[in-house]
Formats: C-alpha cells, structure tokens, sequence
C-alpha cells in the first residue's frame, strides 16, 4: 500500500513539475512575441539577462525567507555552466538569424540525439530499442509538423553547431550537478542566476546591437512595453525554476522529448489566436505523430530496461558478485 501511494505522489508531483514548466515556457514565448512583434523590443540577449537578473532577486528573497539553504558550488563548476548557458542563449539567436526557420528547426531537433550521446558516454545509460525508436518518432512528428523551407551557409551551420553543443551541455550539466553536489534546483538556481544575469546584462547591449544594428539605450520606451518586460521577467522566473525542476526529477532527454509538447501548443495556440492560416494536413499529422511518439517514449522508458545505466563490473565483484554479466540500474 505504501510503496503505491508513493508512487503515485511521485507521479503527482512529476506532472506538475512538467505543467508548470508547460504552462511557463508557452506563457513567455506568447508575452515575448507581443513585446517584439507590437512593440518593437528586438533585445532578446538583454531581455534575457533582465529575467536572470529577476531570477537572482527571487533567489535572495526565498534566502532571506529561510526556503533555501546555503550550499556549495565550486568556481569552476559555475563557470563551465555558464559558459555552456550563454553560449546556447547566444547560439540560438544568431542561428535564428543566419538560418531558415526550417535549418533551424532541425539544429533544435538535433539535440535529443546529441543528448543521448551524452548520457551515453557520461553516464553509461542504455537505451531499449523501444525508447530510441519512440525518440525518432517524436523526431519525425516535430520535424513534419515545423520544417519547410531548408537552406543551409556555412556561418549559420556553425552558429547552429555551438547552439546545440552547448544548450545540450547546459541541460545536461543541471542534473549532473544537483546528483554530485546534492543541490535543490532553488540552491542551483541561486548559484547560476546571478552570474548569467550580470554576464548577459553586461555583454547583452553590444550583441543586440551586432544582431540588429539597433541601440537599446535608443529604444522608445513605453508603459505598454514596460509592463510587457515585466510580465516577462516574472514570468521567466518560473521559466527558469521549471526547467531546473524538471532535468533534476528526470533527465535532460527526457526534457527535450516531453518538452516538444510545448511546440505542438505554440503552433494550436497560434491557430486559435490567429486564424487558420497555418493549419493544414501535414501539419495536423505531424502533430498526431510527435504526441504518440511522447506517449511511447513515457511507456518505454518507464519500462524496466527503457533506460538504465551499466554498472561497472569490478563494483559487482567487490559485492561478492558471482554474476559475469553487468547489472543494469534503473534511471
């Protein structure tokens, strides 16, 4: 009785998790495209900035409250982190810029088997055959549903390299760091947040500038986009809290699979506020096949043997292992 009713607030509490981060993630991308589509706030690296540095305050106030407690991070461990971090902020948006929508599609799309390798070489997990063919039908359910027009330059295909290097790093160092340093995701928030926030604030004005050749201390400020950047900013608190939540429960694979369902909901919502223009079969169909391929993903890797992590063979034998063949251990 015990051992289901923990299982089931496990579940409870994994849903939620993966709802907040749902209902953030496609709450700042509607909130961010009012800004810089009717407002004209084209400043991404330093509106990015501006929501680590809203992050950094809630972090000293929940310190302040008592909510999160002091904790260790070494120096360099942050500094890989961010670095890894601002280099995918940075790498996204000017692979935006110097790709086609549908190039850069595909680099987003590139990260779950690059995490996958990751995962594999890091942490000597395996994957069924059932979860890696479930990942290529969200894949293909994704790729189907988002990418047209195609063309590729060699700039933009390396910006679009670096991106997905190192936002696969980032996503795969949060739960790294929380499993070696014991870290909560609030403690490894308070850690990471101040130095992205300062970073990106102090570089983010000359990048803006060197992506749109626009000044941001030359922008027309307004009450209208003033209270846009602030919904943003509080928004993006819980942006960032999910994320960290979310790679800390699971995996960043299993981030990236589950977290194109938030894709699937910016293109319906996007039918619902602005018409049917978009709408077509092969769209509707690529949805059908990503949300399936989600649902199988979910069913395989819960499976045992979905996906576990090798054991090394001389910890086996040190436990009076009379077995030959490594035991696998569930993650």
């Amino acid at each position: 009785m015990a051992p289901a009713s923990k299982a089931d607030k496990k579940a409870a509490l994994d849903a939620a998790a993966w709802m907040f981060n749902v209902i953030t993630s496609v709450g700042i991308i509607i909130v961010n495209k009012a800004l810089m589509a009717t407002y004209g706030f084209s400043f991404a690296t330093t509106l990015t900035g501006l929501h680590f540095a809203t992050t950094t305050l809630m972090t000293a106030v929940l310190r302040w409250l008592g909510y999160i407690q002091s904790s260790h991070l070494p120096f360099s461990e942050l500094l890989k982190f961010v670095l890894f971090a601002n280099f995918s902020i940075v790498g996204m948006n000017v692979s935006l810029m110097w790709n086609s929508v549908g190039f850069y599609q595909i680099a987003k799309l590139s990260m779950i088997p690059v995490s996958c390798l990751l995962e594999v070489v890091f942490d000597k997990i395996r994957y069924s055959r059932d979860t890696k063919l479930s990942i290529l039908v969200v894949l293909l359910g994704v790729a189907v549903c988002t990418v047209t027009d195609v063309s590729v330059n060699t700039k933009g295909f390396v910006a679009a390299f670096i991106a997905v290097w190192s936002t696969s790093l980032q996503q795969y160092y949060v739960h790294f760091l929380q499993r070696k340093y014991s870290l909560s995701s609030f403690n490894l928030l308070g850690h990471t947040a101040p130095a992205q926030g300062a970073s990106l604030l102090l570089l983010g004005p000359f990048l803006d500038y060197w992506l749109t050749n626009k000044r941001i201390d030359a922008y027309g400020f307004s009450t209208p986009s003033m209270v846009f950047m602030i919904l943003s900013c509080t928004i993006a608190v819980g942006t960032n809290l999910s994320q960290f939540i979310c790679i800390g429960r699971f995996t960043a694979v299993s981030f990236q699979v589950l977290g194109h369902m938030k894709t699937i909901l910016v293109l319906i919502l996007g039918f619902l506020f602005f018409g049917k223009e978009g709408l077509n079969m092969h769209v509707v169909v690529g949805m059908i096949i990503a949300v399936f391929g989600m649902m199988w993903y979910g069913n395989a890797s819960s499976k045992p043997g979905g996906k576990e992590r090798r054991s090394s063979r001389s910890s086996q034998q040190k436990n009076g292992g009379q077995e030959s063949s490594e035991i696998d251990e569930k993650v």
